[in-house]
Parts: structure tokens; C-alpha cells; sequence
């Protein structure tokens, strides 16, 4: 199986970005070992970083070319209709993964927009939130 994993606003200063809040894996060992678990299993990922709404939304509009798609939608994630309205537009599932636990920060971050429009959504794991996810759509793709 084929996965794309797309990574939002600000991820790209994955650790050294409040490393309290985020952790200190970066951004790019967080792609290492995504690539290292889907090809233990067969699989592949193919990720995107970007810091603009419109390219995330247009590379989430190739998801139906893949078995399922990873989001962590940062900031977006609570301001985004239009990446909500590509979530929900892909004929693929969706899981919405985040490194902190969103529902135990500040009220503004308290509420996804995306979340309703995913299968499922794992937060607060750190680099862990990504690997869960993956086994997560993994399980759901052989189940269905």
C-alpha cells in the first residue's frame, strides 16, 4: 500500500520549535521512520511540508492515488474550512495526527475543523501520533 503523509504549517522547524510543546524529533526523522515502518510492512509513504493552505490542498487533491492519507494540519487545523472541504472530497480515508495533545491546550485549539471529516485522530503521542496513525490506516485498509 501507498500512503501520502502531509505535514502543515510550521512543521518544518520540528525540533527547535518549542521542543516543550513539539518535542525535539525534526521533521525530517519524523519521515525516516514513517518510510522505515511502511517498508517493514511493504507499504510506502510519500510526505509534503508545506506552509501554505493552497499547496496542501492541492497535493490532498492526489489522494485518491494513494490507499490513505496522514494530516497534520497544524494551525490549520483550526481555521481551515477549505482543507476541511479536501478532506472530506478525497475518496480515500484520513487520519488526523498531532504531536500535542490539542484538547489539553489553549481553548482556540481545543476545536478541529478537520476532525469530522477524518476517519480517526491521534494526539498528543509526539512523533508517535505520525507511526500510530500510519498502523492505524495500515489495520483499517486490510480490514476493508
Amino acid at each position: 500500500m501507498r500512503f501520502l503523509v502531509l505535514h502543515g504549517p510550521n512543521l518544518n522547524l520540528l525540533g527547535s520549535r518549542e521542543p516543550d510543546v513539539y518535542g525535539s524529533t525534526s521533521l525530517a526523522e519524523i519521515d525516516e521512520q514513517l518510510a522505515k515502518t511502511a517498508a517493514e510492512g511493504g507499504h510506502t509513504v510519500d510526505t509534503f511540508q508545506s506552509n501554505h493552505e493552497g499547496e496542501l490542498i492541492d497535493k490532498l487533491q492526489t489522494g485518491s492515488s494513494y490507499d490513505g492519507v496522514l494530516i497534520n494540519p497544524g494551525g490549520f487545523t483550526h481555521t481551515s474550512v477549505a482543507l476541511r472541504d479536501a478532506v472530506q472530497a478525497v475518496d480515500v480515508p484520513v487520519v488526523e495526527v498531532h504531536l500535542s495533545n490539542i484538547y489539553a491546550r489553549e481553548e482556540f485549539r481545543q476545536h478541529s475543523l478537520i476532525s469530522a471529516a477524518c476517519l480517526g485522530v491521534v494526539s498528543g503521542f509526539g512523533a508517535q501520533s505520525y507511526l500510530l496513525g500510519l498502523e492505524a490506516l495500515i489495520a483499517y485498509k486490510r480490514k476493508s
